[in-house]
């Protein structure tokens, strides 16, 4: 692939960072996803993991979850979510390295996006993570400037704002879904792989 700032190809060296509410699940606007029961993938998510199973070597969950430290919920249900989420995707051929989740109240928690404290623990779990062959993708700014924060190439999801006019100091490229971007990819074969 070789747009919008991406010059190589992406292979399993290349990681993907997904923020989780109105990119893997369906976004509870104005309140959080405080139960499994609660839990809806976004439509085409599921097939999309799938898809990007085959892409990238490393594909992890970064979710700001300040209903946590709100009382909002606990720290077992999240953990709860968490593990069916992983589960389901695996169930449905796709695979999540691991979820990272900061439950912080303030905004300027190391860990709290767009501050960069869980891709920081995400290179300590995996260290081959390059974060200049990363992808992040989310559906807000702060998501954006995370991933612009570590030279990521970035995808905009327009789950719950309108589109922005591109070009975009934020925004490498952007979509309506998971799936509307991860079909514009293909596996790197054996062939590009060594061309």
């Amino acid at each position: 692939m070789s747009a919008f700032g991406i010059t190589a190809p992406i292979d399993k060296t290349w990681t993907l960072f997904l923020d989780r509410d109105g990119v893997v699940n369906e976004e509870n606007v104005g309140f959080y996803v405080t139960t499994w029961e609660e839990f809806h993938f976004c439509e085409g998510a599921l097939e999309a993991l799938k898809s990007l199973k085959d892409i990238f070597g490393r594909i992890v969950i970064v979710t700001n979850q300040r209903g946590v430290g709100r009382g909002v919920m606990t720290r077992e249900t999240l953990k709860e979510i968490n593990h069916n989420t992983a589960m389901a995707v695996a169930e449905a051929g796709g695979h999540i390295d691991k979820i990272y989740a900061c439950t912080a109240v303030d905004d300027n928690d190391h860990n709290r996006k767009p501050n960069t404290g869980m891709a920081v623990q995400a290179k300590e779990d995996f260290p081959e993570i390059d974060f200049r062959k990363s992808v992040m993708v989310g559906n807000s700014l702060s998501d954006m400037e995370f991933g612009k924060r570590l030279a990521m190439h970035t995808v905009f999801l327009t789950t719950k704002h309108e589109p922005y006019s591109l070009p975009h100091d934020m925004i490498d490229e952007q979509f309506p879904a998971l799936l509307a971007w991860a079909m514009t990819l293909k596996p790197a074969t054996a062939t590009e792989s060594v061309a």
